[in-house]
């Protein structure tokens, strides 16, 4: 898969990561789509390197769209319990 095959998979696990764990994200749709793009690069990785998982090449594995998703809600998690009541302030 190409770079821009992993940035629609992140775009498609953002918004799933979305519909998984609903709520007022501090970033908005364009902070959710950021976290996705970025969520599915971290998933791949982590998959690889730490749970000897390597991702297939292939845009339609279940183990790369659980390992984009995956990565997708981590980082949505710890980006929501960083900047989680930065709107809550004003």
């Amino acid at each position: 898969m190409g770079i821009v095959s992993w940035i629609i998979l992140g775009l498609l696990a953002g918004a799933i990561a979305k519909i998984l764990l609903p709520g007022r994200d501090p970033g908005g749709l364009i902070g959710t789509t950021v976290i996705g793009i970025a969520g599915a690069f971290v998933g791949g990785w982590i998959s690889a390197r730490w749970l000897d998982r390597p991702i297939a090449n292939h845009f339609y594995d279940g183990s790369t769209w659980a390992a984009a998703v995956g990565g997708s809600l981590v980082l949505l998690i710890a980006y929501r319990i960083v900047f989680g009541n930065s709107r809550d302030r004003r």
